[in-house]
């Protein structure tokens, strides 16, 4: 193959190029859009971090999640006490009706 064999498909050769570079660079720009929409930290080109201090509102932010963390981890381990009891009970209880009722029909022939 020569090289004029490719001259009618170098249109759609150039085409295809500009395509590819354009979808990688749209990719690029929506990848940072979203880091920014949803708070994850921006890096550069060699990895290091564009924005490397931490503002004061940003740690207070932390402090008030950590916090918030802990409560609801607390209330977590509560919720998981509690539905235990529960399920005990219903399991139980469950339990000793059934042998009770075998107990009163057995007194029950007995008689």
């Amino acid at each position: 193959m020569e090289f004029a064999d490719f001259l009618p498909y170098l249109g759609w050769m150039i085409g295809g190029g500009f395509a590819l570079g354009a979808a990688g660079i749209a990719a690029s720009v929506h990848t940072t859009k979203l880091k920014i929409k949803n708070g994850y930290p921006l890096e550069g080109m060699w990895g290091q971090s564009l924005k490397p201090g931490m503002t004061s509102e940003a740690a207070e932010r932390v402090t008030l999640l950590t916090q918030e963390n802990a409560q609801l981890r607390a209330e977590l381990g509560s919720l998981k006490d509690r539905l235990a009891t529960v399920e005990r009970i219903v399991t139980d209880s469950g339990y000793h009706l059934t042998h009770e009722f075998d107990r009163l029909r057995e007194k029950e022939i007995a008689q």
